[in-house]
């Protein structure tokens, strides 16, 4: 029997063999090597390759039926090509085997290596996969983890009561003002240092006397407990505006796109007291000083203006936006809520496809030479070279987080956040 093994074989002969009679496997095992010695000379004879491991074990795989024999013949070689073509070759000159005649066609003969090669392939695409899913973060989720244990180290302590704050208390005109530790941990955990927060249920005189000077936003949980800590800090304290986490939401639990969210949806102090008292459900609004495009109001302004607390001032009422088909307004909510915090604007044509991505800071050079643009959705403040540049393109919608200009300052139609 041969010496080789099969999986050291590189090539194997698949051979049909058809015999008129009944013969066993020992018998056309014995044909082949009787019948080619000395058919191909002393360095290509059967016998000899098998003994030096060059050919290995031949396999005779016969069925009878009907008083005929058929089947299939496996030579395995660790020959080259030529000599493997030449055996196969020989294999055919068999034309007896007993005393019934016999037919042997070569099928074809398989590169073993080949179907080695596709397993090697297929599985290195499985280790790769796993590799890199966990095993090899890329830079950027290495740099955000970086960003952010920067950030959670960057709390501090603020006045005589030692309240948890961000580093931008001090230097910043406005602030928000939450509930406890873990809500500065998550926001500063995405990028606000403005941030700081009670300790507690009695409202901390640091808290009062910096809300004398700065423009405070309170920001508390979605539950009923936030609606009592807006009424105990309004009425000690100077509060502006007022923004609640989502119903059943703590802002400790909050995701950065939530969070973002919320900001933009932020009320003044007046108005959450009114629908408070009321009982009505809270409603998303931007603010009317970004609608509007004007400034906001520092402190210093509202303390010099009549009627500061003058509930018509802070609740003043905005333009109406121009209506949406329900398909347009869900596809502009959807993008404008996708590109929170990406500074990227989509490019879209009439049938509210994507024509492209590009960074906001590229949009109004891009709007100017893509002429089929129909509507642009961005992460950014809609202001005078965005609108130029729209009216040059006959861009019909323009969406934004906020504006800067006047609706009747441009041919296209304004959206913000609010409106959608």
């Amino acid at each position: 029997m041969g010496k080789i093994s099969p999986v050291s074989a590189k090539y194997i002969i698949h051979t049909f063999i058809a015999i008129d009679g009944v013969v066993d496997s020992p018998d056309v095992i014995g044909a082949i090597f009787g019948q080619t010695e000395g058919l191909l000379g002393s360095e290509l004879e059967l016998r000899e390759l098998q003994r030096s491991g060059r050919i290995g074990r031949i396999e005779v795989n016969t069925e009878t039926k009907a008083g005929k024999t058929a089947g299939n013949i496996l030579v395995p070689t660790s020959l080259d090509k030529a000599e493997t073509a030449i055996i196969g070759a020989a294999l055919e000159t068999i034309q007896r085997i007993g005393p019934c005649t016999s037919r042997v066609k070569v099928e074809k003969i398989e590169d073993v290596r080949v179907s080695k090669r596709s397993f090697v392939i297929e599985r290195a695409k499985e280790l790769l996969r796993e590799l890199t899913s966990s095993v090899l973060p890329d830079s950027q989720e290495i740099t955000d983890e970086v960003a952010q244990s920067v950030r959670m180290m960057e709390i501090s302590e603020y006045g005589a009561e030692r309240l948890p704050a961000g580093p931008g208390i001090d230097e910043s005109e406005e602030i928000i003002v939450v509930e406890g530790r873990a809500d500065v941990l998550n926001l500063l955990k995405q990028g606000i240092k403005n941030v700081i927060a009670l300790n507690g249920t009695n409202v901390p005189q640091g808290i009062i006397e910096i809300s004398k000077k700065k423009v405070v936003t309170l920001f508390v949980d979605g539950d009923r407990g936030g609606d009592l800590i807006i009424k105990e800090v309004s009425s000690v304290a100077e509060v502006d505006y007022v923004i609640k986490a989502p119903d059943g939401k703590e802002v400790e639990e909050l995701t950065k796109k939530e969070i973002h969210k919320a900001l933009r949806a932020k009320v003044a102090v007046e108005q959450a007291k009114l629908e408070s008292t009321n009982g009505h459900p809270r409603r998303e609004i931007t603010p009317s000083y970004v609608r509007e495009g004007v400034r906001k109001p520092s402190y210093r302004d509202q303390q010099h203006s009549p009627g500061r607390r003058n509930s018509n001032f802070e609740r003043r009422q905005t333009p109406q936006a121009p209506q949406l088909n329900p398909e347009q307004r869900t596809a502009f909510k959807d993008m404008l809520d996708n590109l929170v915090g990406t500074r990227g604007a989509y490019v879209l044509d009439e049938g509210l496809k994507v024509l492209g991505k590009v960074p906001t800071t590229e949009l109004a050079s891009t709007m100017k030479n893509v002429k089929s643009a129909y509507a642009v959705v961005f992460d950014g403040t809609i202001d005078k070279d965005i609108a130029v540049a729209a009216d040059h393109s006959n861009v019909r919608y323009v969406v934004g987080m906020s504006s800067r200009i006047r609706p009747s300052d441009t041919k296209a139609t304004i959206f913000v956040g609010s409106d959608l």
